[in-house]
């Protein structure tokens, strides 16, 4: 009888007895024998499958994952864009490809121009004066941000400055930077209009303060509109005010975080400038500054003109590395290419994910509840729902909404972030979703906020068309099998 293999995981439960790969002949070069001495007593425990069986599985796998090429990928403030191939079809030439980080200068001349470059564009976008693109990722270019602030401090009279102050509706990897860099987090509440409450950070601003760390649009999707008073009440208390590029994504060439007072900005090249975005990396956490931060920044910088462009190097930078080398290198390169192709259309990335984000939560609002919507009509490039009267009434959460939407096909928004609001889903269309998909996107969660009150039961039961049923999220956490030999 076939058996249905979308339901097999495991490369051992297709193993029988006999069956092999393709094995060259002698003619095409038979490996060497092993000494004796390093072969084993016994072959390894592996299951005996054919080529097919083999690539089956695999195929079968990665038709059970859910990407950005599939569909909507609505992931509040992880921005998760459609990324354009031809960035995929550059950064795979193999003229570029072949190239190592310890090759001599004058042989990767035109991989520097490409970083030289592309730091340009991103002083332009940003408003800072000087780049590094170092960081591996948005959270280490934060903990860079963080180091800068601290090395700054202790070398300009400021070591009794050890409070880094965060709003509540501040990523997570806000204050957890902050506290790898040594700082104690000082939070912050927001006001009646989801915004900044200007009396506590009065409060809070002190001779003790290093800085600020804010993202504006904060992850509400609201607009930080007294944000030329925070950045006097900071620099005036002798702080650093630090600008989390998460949400960079709603000002692309309209807007620039410098104009607002900022110092320090960190730029998610894989959220905002549309390349891979996933599993953990590659990403990319470029880190602008102004130009008193410079000397902070890790070495070695690129530096040049449209004359050419070579690495600067300083053996007496207070910070000399982020990571190995000089960054993710193919990362840049989409980066580079999506901003070229975009020239002067970039401002419809901003403006197209400002518009999608209100027209999906206009669809949105007269069945879900929209924190701080008296005080705020308009959001940026996300916006926020609160599922808290629905789990009430009907005892279902946010998170078993966002498990049933997998069975309509999409990906699930953000759920109980920003920690501000009860029950939340946080959702980000962006720009590359056309009104069709906003239309479907939203006609899912209103015929699921139906299912709710209607059988509550069959939106708590969720997920029935995924390869996997409802996971205890408990016992994952607390027992994660992280290799099959753990299940022996």
């Amino acid at each position: 009888m076939y058996r249905q293999a979308s339901y097999i995981s495991d490369l051992r439960d297709l193993g029988r007895p006999g069956k092999k790969g393709y094995v060259p002949s002698d003619g095409f070069g038979s490996p060497k024998k092993l000494p004796s001495k390093l072969a084993r007593a016994e072959g390894p425990m592996l299951p005996e499958l054919s080529e097919g069986d083999v690539v089956r599985h695999y195929v079968r796998l990665s038709q059970m994952n859910y990407g950005i090429d599939n569909g909507i990928y609505p992931l509040g403030s992880c921005t998760m864009k459609y990324n354009p191939k031809i960035c995929e079809r550059i950064a795979a030439r193999y003229s570029l490809s072949p190239h190592h980080p310890l090759d001599p200068e004058y042989s990767i001349k035109g991989n520097l121009e490409i970083m030289g470059r592309l730091s340009k564009l991103l002083v332009d976008i940003s408003g800072m004066d000087h780049i590094t693109l170092q960081p591996a990722a948005g959270a280490q270019g934060e903990f860079l941000g963080a180091k800068i602030i601290w090395k700054y401090h202790s070398k300009n009279g400021g070591a009794n400055r050890d409070e880094m102050i965060v709003p509540d509706t501040a990523h997570g990897t806000n204050p957890a930077s902050a506290a790898m860099a040594g700082f104690r987090i000082v939070e912050v509440p927001s006001g009646d209009d989801g915004q900044i409450d200007l009396g506590a950070l009065e409060a809070a601003v002190s001779d003790r303060t290093a800085g600020l760390m804010l993202t504006n649009p904060n992850t509400l999707g609201i607009f930080e509109a007294q944000i030329g008073t925070i950045s006097e009440m900071v620099h005036d208390s002798g702080g650093i005010l630090y600008y989390d590029g998460a949400n960079l994504n709603a000002l692309l060439g309209r807007v620039r975080p410098g104009d607002m007072g900022f110092d320090i900005v960190h730029f998610n090249l894989h959220k905002t400038l549309s390349t891979p975005h996933g599993g953990g990396g590659p990403g990319a956490g470029a880190i602008g500054v102004k130009s008193f931060l410079k000397d902070y920044l890790p070495t070695p910088l690129v530096q040049g003109d449209e004359n050419g462009f070579s690495f600067s190097d300083r053996v007496d930078a207070p910070i000399r590395k982020i990571r190995a080398y000089h960054g993710n290198f193919a990362v840049m390169l989409r980066a580079y290419t999506y901003l070229v192709s975009l020239g002067s259309d970039m401002r419809l990335v901003s403006e197209l994910s400002v518009l999608n984000s209100n027209y999906l939560m206009h669809r949105l609002k007269d069945e879900f509840e929209i924190p701080f919507l008296n005080a705020t009509k308009l959001r940026k490039h996300e916006f926020v729902v609160s599922c808290e009267n629905i789990r009430k009434e009907t005892g279902v959460t946010a998170l078993d909404i966002g498990r049933r939407l997998l069975d309509y096909g999409v990906h699930a928004p953000t759920v109980y972030f920003p920690l501000i609001v009860k029950e939340a889903l946080m959702i980000e269309p962006t720009e590359t979703e056309d009104r069709a998909d906003l239309e479907a996107f939203a006609d899912a969660l209103i015929a699921i906020k139906k299912e709710c009150y209607e059988d509550p039961d069959k939106v708590i039961d969720a997920p029935y068309n995924t390869s996997r049923r409802k996971i205890d999220v408990v016992k994952a956490a607390r027992e994660p099998t992280l290799s099959w030999s753990m299940e022996e």
